[in-house]
């Protein structure tokens, strides 16, 4: 096996995370701009609005009361990941390695925002009979996709293949 990613699998791999980073930040800018000055909620579906949140957290505002730790910790572990994901390309399956661009690309999305704030843009607000999920953005799902199809790849026991 390779000890680095064909080009295929480098195209690919930059290619995903690319659109994932572009559509994440698109998509802030936009709720930026249509929720969070004045803050405002719209409400799309009876299940599904659109809010804005400032999340100085990690994962549901988790270590939000930490955020010197948060704004140096986080994003240093994304690059370090990051740069995992792009050693391990050679060996992962094609759901894992589409998966790693996911993964990539929202993480970027993330630490771009606190770079930029100091904290993320979350705008994504669902919920069901009064409780809400979290409020989260476009990278937390591409995030989530990511491992899905991951976990996917793991479990489907999917050979790597050239390309």
């Amino acid at each position: 096996m390779a000890l680095f990613p064909t080009p295929q699998r480098l195209a690919r791999f930059v290619l995903i995370s690319g659109v994932v980073l572009a559509a994440d930040i698109l998509t802030k800018q936009l709720a930026l701009s249509a929720l969070f000055a004045p803050p405002r909620i719209i409400e799309v579906t009876s299940f599904f609005n659109l809010v804005p949140v400032w999340n100085s957290g990690v994962s549901f505002g988790l270590f939000r009361d930490y955020p010197s730790v948060v704004s140096w910790a986080i994003p240093l572990l994304a690059c370090a990941v990051i740069l995992w994901l792009i050693s391990e390309l050679s060996r992962l399956s094609t759901s894992q390695q589409i998966g790693a661009g996911f993964i990539a690309g929202g993480a970027l999305g993330n630490v771009i925002d606190r770079l930029r704030f100091g904290r993320v843009v979350d705008f994504l607000d669902v919920h069901l009979a009064g409780y809400h999920w979290p409020a989260f953005n476009l990278a937390d799902a591409a995030i989530f996709i990511g491992v899905m199809l991951w976990l996917y790849g793991m479990i489907q026991g999917e050979r790597t293949q050239d390309g």
